[in-house]
């Protein structure tokens, strides 16, 4: 989406009769390799690359295709800097606006996140209201949302991913970016239940069964729509059992059974349960058996 994306933008950018004589005489070129670049870009640079006189004095369409060139190349870095100077030397123009946010793309492959940021914000700052602004808030949350580490560390990261992805949902809900921003957005959600899973999962391995069934209702509270949600009823099974909650045991089994009967987590829970003379089924007035008369009248799901 990001690839198509961009190159919707090049073809816009790149309007004009400079530009289109530029192309024609670069795509007419044959044989050489990049022994010159300056042939590819018909003597506008030297052959190691460099600019053959001051930036300033090539033409936006020029700056902004040498940037092109070594974006298609995997020169990121390179084509970053381009996309800069073309905002430079020609601030305000309707290529400058492009170049920014071209700039943020070419950041964001150089996997530089953070100057990826900065630029698709700029763009956001100046060009609130144009037709690229959804792209540049995709572009804002994807350099967030792909510096997600592992689960094993802080999160973040993660929390700032869905706040920006958010954003795209909300400010632009009829756009294919939000519709890829839900599928991320819900990944992220599952990457921050799992990170409480593992926190409980380790304090409930080291015995600390009322610190591990706070995680695991968090899980259950604020994460029930994501794939972590059978595992942590189960844990809570297995923890009330280990404490002699038997009440709280069966109600965290009658949820699993009553969303989830299909899945490993009821076998193992229901298992555990009649192991000890018990079946799944909501008992007493605790947290829990709110959520499972909640679940009945079906607000929870």
């Amino acid at each position: 989406m990001v690839d198509q994306r961009r190159d919707t933008m090049r073809a816009r950018a790149l309007k004009g009769a400079a530009t289109l004589a530029l192309v024609a005489a670069l795509s007419g070129c044959s044989g050489g390799g990049l022994g010159g670049v300056g042939d590819w870009f018909g003597g506008l640079f030297d052959g190691d690359g460099r600019e053959s006189k001051p930036i300033e004095d090539y033409t936006a369409e020029q700056i902004f295709t040498r940037a092109e060139y070594d974006l298609e190349n995997g020169d990121y870095e390179d084509a970053a800097e381009y996309f800069g100077e073309v905002e430079r030397v020609y601030p305000y123009t309707e290529l400058a606006k492009r170049a920014l946010v071209m700039q943020a793309y070419a950041y964001h492959k150089a996997a530089d996140y953070e100057m990826a940021r900065a630029s698709a914000q700029r763009f956001i700052d100046f060009y609130p209201g144009d037709e690229d602004a959804a792209y540049a808030t995709y572009l804002l949350a994807l350099s967030y949302y792909d510096q997600i580490e592992d689960v094993g560390r802080d999160q973040g990261l993660t929390y700032q991913a869905l706040q920006a992805l958010r954003d795209v949902i909300e400010r632009y809900p009829e756009t294919e970016y939000a519709r890829s921003a839900i599928l991320k957005f819900d990944l992220a959600y599952d990457h921050l239940a799992a990170k409480e899973m593992e926190i409980g999962r380790y304090y409930l391995k080291r015995q600390h069964y009322a610190a591990g069934i706070n995680r695991f209702r968090v899980v259950v509270e604020e994460f029930q729509t994501t794939t972590q949600t059978p595992e942590a009823l189960h844990r809570l099974v297995e923890s009330y059992l280990l404490l002699g909650l038997t009440e709280e045991a069966q109600t965290a089994g009658a949820i699993l059974g009553h969303n989830f009967q299909s899945t490993p987590w009821y076998e193992d829970s229901y298992a555990l349960l009649t192991k000890n003379g018990l079946k799944p089924e909501a008992k007493g007035n605790n947290w829990l058996s709110a959520i499972y008369r909640q679940m009945i009248k079906g607000e929870w799901l």
